[in-house]
């Protein structure tokens, strides 16, 4: 991604201010223009520029959230949905102004079905918020994208993190949504059964759309039982190779991994600085196994086994809880930790994902790419579904290392793209991908853009994000 290839969009001013006329006056304190909470709505992760909303505006319901988008799309002023603001690739952004609908005041769990296994639930309510209302009832929800991000959020961007190889990403476990779209009506595109062959599956259509269709109001997510038992464990190996060749035959032999993370040797060495552990600084994978006592020893016992056919170390795991705690913990502190190797740097986070029989490759050729670049960057992985993350370390004040850090980004993408594989597993298009879409899709694009015209003709729903201009 390149700053040149964020896409424009025209600003209406007139619009803008009649819209935060009648908005000021509808909602009164729910509704601020200050340029603080406008710069808080419009921050970004990476070095993406903030491009701020001309109004925040913070709803309590779906009949609100219509009447902010029927006023919105009256005077064709953009519209923004926002919920944590975790996003990686200037998601929310607002490149034409317009008005950002905070959703965190929407966070209610409105229902819990334990014998359906499934809830409903306001866009508002972060991941980590539903798991300790869910606490007692001896079920939870899995996705753990490491920000403890809304469930709305993670529903637009389809996330999905470190427990998606055994329970899938957001588009697997949203049964349901309930959605503004951009006249100002509001639909639900599904009931509670767990298939459906009941026309197009809007459902999917909207999970992973980022905003550019519809403004997500609700969302029924299917739920797990509790785990009667889980171990987890840290395996270093001599090479990116030999770790990549355990998870591929671990996932061939049908061992039932919940999480199977590599960290590599750079990024091993940052987390032992940062956390103050003293792991091997070489590749290794961080993994979880979920069941029953008998279950989760035979699933460990297993992975050693197969660890140690590729040269792996010691696999020491553990299903004391405070002991997997410390472990996932330091995984979740990469970001932080990756930052350490370079104090007052800017980051880049970004994401490819590869079929795992390329993966090896695709890390390897990174790596390689990376020390060719002179850059710094650790590198964290998915690995069970060949999905991996760069953070590249930079001086956002340096034009030589901007430039590098885009050209080697670029080159990340079409790797990926080139092994068959996708420019973003996770993180979304937003504006930093946006580039790259095409020569994933080819014509593919151009259906997406027919979606969004029939949908949204007037472009208000969060504009300059996903789809490039016409060429």
């Amino acid at each position: 991604m390149a700053l040149a290839d964020l896409q424009p969009v025209a600003r209406n001013d007139a619009g803008s201010a009649a819209v935060v006329g009648i908005l000021k006056q509808r909602f009164g304190e729910r509704f601020q223009t200050g340029h603080a909470i406008r710069g808080q709505h419009a921050h970004t992760t990476t070095y993406i520029p903030s491009q701020l909303p001309d109004g925040v505006v913070f709803p309590h319901s779906t009949e609100e959230v219509q009447e902010i988008v029927r006023v919105c799309g009256e005077h064709r002023v953009p519209v923004i949905p926002f919920g944590t603001g975790t996003s990686l690739e200037g998601h929310v952004n607002a490149p034409g102004g317009g008005i950002c609908i905070d959703m965190m005041q929407m966070n209610k769990v409105l229902a819990v079905h334990a014998e359906d296994l499934d809830c409903t639930i306001e866009p508002g309510v972060t991941r980590e918020e539903l798991n300790t209302y869910l606490r007692d009832t001896g079920l939870f929800f899995p996705i753990d994208p490491g920000a403890n991000a809304s469930l709305g959020g993670m529903a637009s961007t389809r996330a999905s993190g470190t427990n998606a190889v055994r329970y899938g990403t957001m588009r697997e476990n949203v049964l349901s949504l309930t959605a503004v779209m951009a006249d100002g009506r509001a639909i639900t595109t599904a009931k509670r059964a767990r298939k459906s062959s009941a026309g197009y599956d809007l459902t999917r259509l909207l999970v992973g759309s980022e905003g550019t269709l519809g403004v997500i109001t609700g969302l029924t997510l299917k739920l797990y039982g509790i785990p009667q038992a889980i171990s987890g464990g840290v395996c270093p190996f001599p090479s990116v190779d030999a770790a990549c060749n355990a998870v591929i035959t671990t996932i061939q032999m049908g061992v039932p991994v919940a999480r199977i993370e590599l960290v590599n040797a750079l990024c091993m060495r940052a987390l032992n600085g940062y956390a103050k552990l003293d792991y091997p600084e070489t590749p290794c994978l961080f993994l979880e196994f979920h069941g029953t006592d008998a279950g989760v020893r035979e699933q460990a016992e297993t992975f050693g086994e197969i660890a140690a056919e590729f040269g792996g170390g010691s696999f020491q795991w553990t299903n004391v809880a405070e002991e997997r705690t410390k472990l996932w913990k330091a995984r979740h502190e990469a970001y932080w930790a990756g930052l350490s190797l370079k104090p007052g740097a800017t980051s880049l986070s970004t994401d490819v994902c590869v079929p795992i029989s390329r993966l090896a490759e695709c890390i390897n050729e990174t790596e390689e790419d990376i020390a060719r670049s002179g850059l710094i960057a650790p590198i964290v992985g998915h690995v069970g579904d060949g999905n991996f993350h760069v953070l590249v370390l930079m001086d956002r004040d340096d034009p030589k290392q901007i430039e590098l850090t885009e050209a080697f980004v670029a080159r990340l993408n079409m790797r990926a793209i080139a092994m068959d594989g996708t420019c973003t597993g996770e993180h979304g298009v937003g504006q930093g991908k946006i580039a790259f879409l095409p020569h994933e899709l080819g014509a593919g694009v151009d259906f997406m853009r027919s979606i969004k015209q029939a949908l949204d003709p007037d472009n208000i729903m969060n504009p300059g994000k996903v789809l490039p201009l016409r060429a």
